[in-house]
């Protein structure tokens, strides 16, 4: 299945290359696959205008779960299974790359919009991550199918096209998370440790420090053993190194980064790469066939899901929050124009330099991964650290309101780029 459909993708690439498209054909693919992402935030507003009137928050937590732990994970391995062969996966290396490459020239950019701003120091980390990280599992497999699906796409056939891109949205979402989780996570807790120091010392009644059997913070938290000896007794190194091991392994960080969508990938990437498993569970005349077909009909549920998530996320920054204009305007700066326009010279000289193959849809993927708003994830460690969940909305909804333009122009702009 991998290998005949990297050879339609190779031969539509070439007649895509053949074919010239104008930019007001591209504007248009464009700006039809955008608006089509768009209703389906709208619907996902008013649906979860209705979805919080009839459910109440013990549902909406269920659903969270469920998104969290079956419906995106069955999407992502199945996609990766289903496309990612050992063949195409020596094209794909540089897709990584490119996402560190985006991170850090956001985070850069988010360092230097705090100090500009003075930025108060538990925002500081949500202010670097939105700026750092996108959105690019959510988007990528909205807006590439899309894209496909449109009659004067220029990425070949429509089949293949989606196929490939839910495997690149796929992969960049399990990337991006390991990212999230790891690095953006302990920036964001580092950052959020400062709204117990901003409390005047004439306020306070009770110690700052919280008692040692609190729960409070601890799964934040990821504490090494004590070197001292318990009772005068002496322990070994052995069994210090032992202890030290247990403790990061059952750390609430850890198993962030380990996420299910994160496992999920991995297991995708072996089902995909290894051939009997390839043939035993992908192939349609496999013994376990139907257990892949099971699991991806779960995964399906996926894209509804998470829309009716992003437009809760939409719907709270309604409300208003007290984050300055300044931030507001420079979080859009780096995120609808600096980024994506970085993006073209990263994705320009790893081609020139022979790192990216001439791959139409490939270096579309690359691209766009510049110009994705941020990470619904960030909303998420917002609410398990207690702080920024509001402003977080707020910043969602005007960057997202905002990319319903700059990312329509950007999409044009580069389909005309590697068409």
């Amino acid at each position: 299945m991998g290998e005949e459909l990297q050879t339609v993708m190779e031969s539509s690439a070439l007649q895509t290359l053949s074919c010239p498209f104008t930019v007001a054909e591209n504007l248009q693919s464009a700006t039809l696959s955008i608006l089509q992402g768009l209703k389906i935030l709208e619907k996902s507003c008013n649906g979860f205008t209705a979805f919080v009137h009839y459910i109440g928050p013990s549902a909406r937590h269920h659903l969270n779960n469920l998104v969290f732990y079956v419906f995106f994970p069955a999407l992502i391995g199945c996609s990766l299974a289903d496309t990612i062969t050992s063949e195409t996966l020596a094209t794909l290396w540089f897709m990584p790359v490119n996402i560190l490459i985006s991170c850090i020239i956001g985070a850069a950019l988010g360092w230097i919009l705090v100090k500009i701003t003075g930025t108060p120091p538990h925002l500081e980390g949500l202010i670097i991550s939105c700026a750092s990280a996108a959105n690019l599992g959510n988007m990528l497999l909205i807006i590439l199918p899309a894209l496909c699906e449109e009659a004067n796409s220029p990425f070949g056939d429509s089949s293949t096209c989606s196929a490939y891109g839910e495997a690149y949205a796929s992969l960049s979402l399990a990337i991006q998370a390991v990212y999230v989780w790891s690095v953006l996570y302990f920036i964001m807790r580092t950052s959020a440790s400062h709204v117990v120091e901003e409390v005047p010392s004439e306020a306070l009644t009770e110690p700052l420090l919280i008692s040692r059997g609190s729960s409070e913070d601890i799964i934040y938290r990821v504490d090494l053993p004590q070197s001292m000896d318990e009772g005068n007794q002496k322990i070994s190194t052995c069994e210090r190194i032992k202890r030290c091991f247990m403790t990061v392994i059952r750390s609430k960080s850890l198993r962030m980064i380990f996420a299910p969508s994160t496992i999920a990938a991995i297991i995708g990437f072996i089902v995909g790469i290894v051939s009997p498993f390839r043939k035993t569970l992908v192939a349609s005349s496999g013994p376990l066939h139907v257990v892949y077909s099971s699991i991806q009909l779960i995964g399906d549920a996926g894209i509804p899901s998470i829309t009716l998530i992003v437009g809760a996320n939409l719907l709270k920054g309604l409300k208003g929050s007290g984050v300055k204009t300044s931030l507001i305007v420079g979080i859009l700066v780096i995120r609808n124009f600096l980024l994506p326009a970085s993006g073209i010279g990263v994705v320009k000289a790893a081609k020139y330099l022979g790192l990216v193959e001439s791959d139409p849809l490939y270096e579309f993927t690359l691209l766009l991964q510049f110009a994705i708003p941020p990470a619904m994830n960030i909303g998420t460690i917002s609410q398990m650290l207690g702080t920024g969940e509001s402003e977080f909305s707020v910043l969602m909804l005007w960057n997202y309101v905002v990319a319903a333009f700059s990312l329509t122009l950007w999409t044009a702009f580069y389909m005309w780029l590697v068409t």
